[in-house]
């Protein structure tokens, strides 16, 4: 009798334990989210996503260093399982354009023979910058600038005078 009992409670108890869900430990997802929101407030346009304890993150980071430290601190966060690090890095900026760009002496040259024929035309240059002077027709202000397209080259020709 006493096994009987026994055993009753003990088959009693398995079908409680089963039928009971289980309470689930740790931080709710909500919970997760807000304590990686506000440990990443400083970064612009991050967005979080937290689903069963895995992290997704989104937005722009300045460099790898700040992708990889948001990563990291996310990943240490009491709830996280994992973390999907979505973030772009911010691509660095041009480097400055050169103070002192100046053309090359192929395309120099291809300029002043551009203009070898066109009598009371002459030519300088400052920089990368092609800059005429003279008297000029129409129809030769036209073969300059043709001149200049083609070889793509930034000029001045604002000392050029036309014939009359």
């Amino acid at each position: 009798m006493k096994l009987t009992k026994v055993l009753s409670a003990a088959a009693l108890a398995a079908v409680i334990s089963f039928s009971v869900p289980a309470c689930k430990s740790g931080p709710k997802d909500a919970d997760i989210k807000a304590s990686i929101e506000t440990g990443v407030k400083d970064i612009t346009g991050m967005t979080v996503d937290v689903k069963d304890g895995v992290v997704t993150l989104g937005g722009v980071c300045k460099d790898e260093q700040c992708k990889t430290n948001c990563a990291k601190m996310v990943a240490d966060m009491k709830g996280v399982k994992s973390v999907m690090n979505n973030c772009t890095v911010t691509p660095p900026p041009p480097p400055p354009a050169s103070l002192t760009t100046v053309l090359d002496a192929a395309t120099q040259q291809k300029v002043k023979d551009g203009i070898k024929d066109i009598a009371g035309v002459t030519v300088t240059f400052d920089g990368d910058k092609a800059v005429f002077a003279g008297s000029i027709s129409k129809e030769n202000r036209m073969k300059i600038m043709q001149m200049l397209a083609s070889a793509k080259v930034k000029s001045d020709v604002s000392k050029l005078m036309d014939k009359k």
